[in-house]
């Protein structure tokens, strides 16, 4: 070539400005902080996923381990033991305007197995004064013993007890509502889950 400068040697001088290289270095060092952006958002959504279900699996753990009711006997030594029907004395009194209903009612109870005593008319105390089904009477010592087995029997009587009354004997008064005893089979099974209550339930947890 010709003129004042001359190019000379085997090597050509470089064409690229300086600053593309500073820019070269300025794009990777963006790269790699979106890369790191993307993975600790990734993170961030399996730990959001990971945690859901550690909350998930508590929950069903706490469903599993939550009381259920357990039947378990409840002994009451206290409690005390009810007499057989015939070891019962019971005196039918007919409260109502309707005869016949006092023999008739002592007749089935001595089927039953029940000790009959006196049979007959209410006194005047109660005499047309009952209006339920009956009423059973007895000394205080009857009222969780004699009296509900004699219940059984009837539903729906009320209990009362007389301070004053000597005896073991009870009455079973027949009142206006009266229709007729429980059915056998019905006073039966009154009977005997009287004697042999179901126990009372407790929480047990299931863990």
């Amino acid at each position: 070539m010709g003129g004042k400068y001359r190019i000379t040697g085997n090597k050509y001088p470089r064409m690229r400005s300086p600053r593309r290289h500073g820019r070269l270095v300025v794009l990777v060092v963006a790269s790699a902080a979106v890369l790191g952006v993307g993975g600790w958002g990734t993170l961030q959504l399996i730990d959001v996923f990971t945690g859901g279900g550690r909350k998930a699996s508590a929950a069903a753990d706490a469903t599993d381990c939550a009381p259920t009711t357990k039947a378990s006997p409840s002994p009451s030594p206290s409690a005390k033991p009810l007499p057989e029907p015939r070891t019962i004395t019971v005196n039918v009194l007919n409260a109502t305007t309707r005869s016949g209903l006092a023999k008739k009612t002592a007749d089935e109870l001595k089927k039953r197995g029940f000790k009959i005593g006196d049979v007959g008319n209410a006194p005047k105390e109660y005499d047309k004064k009952v209006k339920g089904a009956g009423m059973l009477l007895g000394p205080a010592s009857a009222l969780d013993t004699s009296l509900p087995v004699l219940g059984t029997q009837l539903p729906g009587a009320a209990h009362r007890t007389e301070a004053a009354r000597e005896g073991d004997a009870v009455d079973l008064v027949i009142g206006d509502a009266f229709k007729t005893l429980a059915k056998q089979p019905d006073a039966d099974r009154a009977l005997t889950k009287l004697a042999s209550p179901e126990p009372a339930p407790t929480s047990k947890k299931n863990c």
